[in-house]
Parts: C-alpha cells; sequence; structure tokens
C-alpha cells in the first residue's frame, strides 16, 4: 500500500518530514502527525488514516484543535491528469471526482486550502483507473518518482512563503516531469 500511486501525496510529506528534521511520526486526529519548522514558520504535517473518502474528518480534527484557517492548509495529493511527475499548486477549487479532496470539502469551512497536484498519469482507459492508482509504481517509475519527490521536500520552503509560482518552477527544473513515459494525461493528503 504504501508505493500506491494513489499515496504519493503521503510520499511527499514523508521525504519533507525526513529532510527538514520534522519530530517522529505519532497517532493523534485519526492520522499520523509530525511537527516542524520550514522557512521560520511552524508545520504540522498530517497523514490521515482513515479511509480516502473520509480523510476530511482528520483534517477537519486537526484544523481545529490547532485554529489552522483553509487557506493555511496545503494538500499534497494524486492527480490523474497530470503526466508523471508534473506539479501543479492552485489555491481552491472542485474536487474533479477526488475522494479525498471531495471529503475535505465537506468538513472544511471553506474549500480555499491549497493542493500540490502530483502527477501520475492516466492508464488511458477511464475504465482502468482504479486498478492503476491502487497499484504501485513500477520500478521505471523510480526514474522520475524520486527526484521529482525530491525537489518537492527541496523546494517545500517556497510553499511555506507562499510562493506557489516559484515552488512549481524550481521542482520542473530540478525534476522534469515524464520521465520518458507516455504523456497520459488523487488523494492522499497532508496538512
Amino acid at each position: 500500500m504504501a508505493r500506491q500511486r494513489h499515496n504519493i501525496g503521503f510520499m511527499a510529506i514523508d521525504v519533507i518530514a525526513r529532510r527538514h528534521g520534522f519530530s517522529p511520526w505519532r497517532q493523534r486526529f485519526k492520522g499520523l502527525t509530525a511537527e516542524g519548522v520550514i522557512a521560520g514558520q511552524k508545520i504540522l504535517a498530517l497523514k490521515p488514516m482513515t479511509y480516502m473518502n473520509l480523510s476530511g474528518e482528520s483534517v477537519q480534527a486537526a484544523a481545529g484543535f490547532f485554529k489552522i484557517e483553509p487557506e493555511a492548509i496545503t494538500v499534497f495529493h494524486d492527480e490523474l491528469d497530470l503526466v508523471p511527475g508534473k506539479i501543479r499548486v492552485k489555491r481552491g477549487g472542485g474536487a474533479a471526482g477526488h475522494n479525498g479532496l471531495r471529503s475535505m470539502d465537506q468538513h472544511l469551512p471553506s474549500p480555499e486550502y491549497w493542493r500540490v497536484r502530483l502527477g501520475i498519469g492516466h492508464p488511458g482507459d477511464k475504465n482502468r483507473v482504479t486498478g492503476y492508482v491502487l497499484s504501485d509504481f513500477a520500478k521505471d517509475d523510480l526514474t522520475w518518482l524520486i527526484p521529482c519527490l525530491d525537489a518537492v521536500a527541496n523546494e517545500a520552503a517556497l510553499l511555506a512563503e507562499h510562493k506557489p509560482e516559484d515552488f512549481m518552477t524550481r521542482v520542473a527544473l530540478a525534476a522534469p516531469a515524464g520521465g520518458g513515459q507516455k504523456s497520459f494525461g488523487g488523494a492522499t493528503n497532508g496538512l
């Protein structure tokens, strides 16, 4: 389960937490949390341990406890509609069929949280989507996945400083998308 395409958001959070020396993970808020500092700002990393379609419960519990407004939340999630390794950051928007985002929209007072969309590509046929996102990354995927996750962690300070355009540019320069794969076109969440 840990290497499933659907878990790329958890993978990104794990690399960020390691790279920036966050505290050990502990169980809280129906999930796992770790705390650290990035760019001088205290950061709470959250990996909901609920089913994907209930992950908003975990995010709501943590946000309520720490009085975190939606605009201060950043979610890392898989994105079928982006080529593998391509990253887009935006604030607000719809769930686009992503059950984790849909759950967050239902549990937070506003959908105006930040979304880091991590491209995993599309299998090419909508009937194959479920099996595709729930399958592990292939060995060939590591050629783009590892540089992508490293770049996300290396440039995380730009997200903490609210510089999403700079973040996307730096990540794209450090880890070009696609990794030589076909251009086909989730949610693990982090707070």
